[in-house]
């Protein structure tokens, strides 16, 4: 093992002292609640509702949900939507099989139309779609971890300077053809920009990929995950601790792209959601 390795070994084996025992998270900065598809349902969980003193574990869509004490007597459910979501009456599972209804709201997103050069960026060719099936598996098993023993932040810094470029939602259609919709936020940047890391996290996983050109995947624990995208240099490795204001790459132009920017997803268990619903308020810049 070289000295890096060692010390990015030992930083990580003292979080995991420091988080042991940690369980779910304490009552702070909790999101709003914004119960609509690509937003964060908010769920008390009332200590009176069940039948055992141990915190309990809760699911939506068979997907485990993060928990933060709400500084009352229960819990919160902190639940990510995602996208496709159809508007109406959701349930939270807790893990003794009770169900809480909420409601998710119906949301209107825009639509953003793209004209690429580049015609295999909108119809791959059959080995482009061998390479794209094998690449969303990675990032699909990054975005589904469940990591217990780090305590995420529900706050998170902006990780480039730069504009607003295209926002969270947006309808897509490339050379007038529909996909899906934009599960990120994109923000402009000149080439060679740097990129921080929005909060402490374990690097899930790096690649170059066809869409999404160099990537990194940030795993922040308990389902929380962010993905930056485009990138001209990655500056992390698989498993390495990263603590907020690190920087993690450069802003690039590499995969489908028009120009120049960062792209930029937050993932709650497994639902896109706004970036803009976890970030600080003075991250307009």
């Amino acid at each position: 093992m070289g000295f890096n390795q060692f010390k990015t070994s030992l930083k990580y084996s003292l979080l995991l002292i420091l988080a042991a025992g940690s369980g779910q998270l304490a009552a702070s900065n909790i999101p709003a609640h914004t119960p609509v598809p690509g937003g964060i349902a908010i769920i008390e969980v009332l200590d009176a509702e069940l039948s055992t003193a141990q915190p309990p574990s809760a699911y939506y869509r068979n997907t485990r949900v993060m928990l933060v004490a709400n500084g009352k007597q229960g819990w919160n459910a902190v639940i990510g939507i995602p996208l496709a979501a159809k508007p109406g009456t959701h349930h939270v599972t807790l893990s003794e099989n009770k169900k809480i209804a909420f409601t998710v709201q119906p949301k209107t997103y825009e639509e953003q139309r793209i004209i690429l050069t580049n015609k295999r960026q909108v119809n791959p060719a059959p080995m482009d779609l061998v390479r794209i099936g094998r690449e969303k598996k990675i990032m699909v098993e990054a975005f589904k971890n469940w990591d217990n023993q780090l305590t995420p932040s529900l706050t998170l810094i902006k990780p480039v300077t730069g504009p607003y470029s295209s926002p969270f939602g947006l309808r897509r259609f490339f050379n007038d053809q529909p996909r899906n919709p934009h599960s990120g936020l994109d923000i402009a940047a000149t080439e060679g920009t740097p990129i921080k890391a929005p909060a402490e996290a374990i690097v899930a996983a790096t690649g170059n990929y066809f869409f999404n050109g160099n990537t990194i995947l940030l795993d922040h624990g308990q389902g929380l995950i962010s993905m930056y995208c485009h990138l001209s240099q990655i500056d992390v490795k698989e498993g390495d601790l990263v603590q907020a204001h690190d920087i993690i790459g450069l802003v690039g132009k590499t995969g489908r792209v028009t120009g120049p920017h960062l792209h930029w997803s937050v993932s709650l268990n497994n639902a896109r959601i706004d970036p803009f619903l976890l970030m600080e308020s003075n991250s307009n810049n």
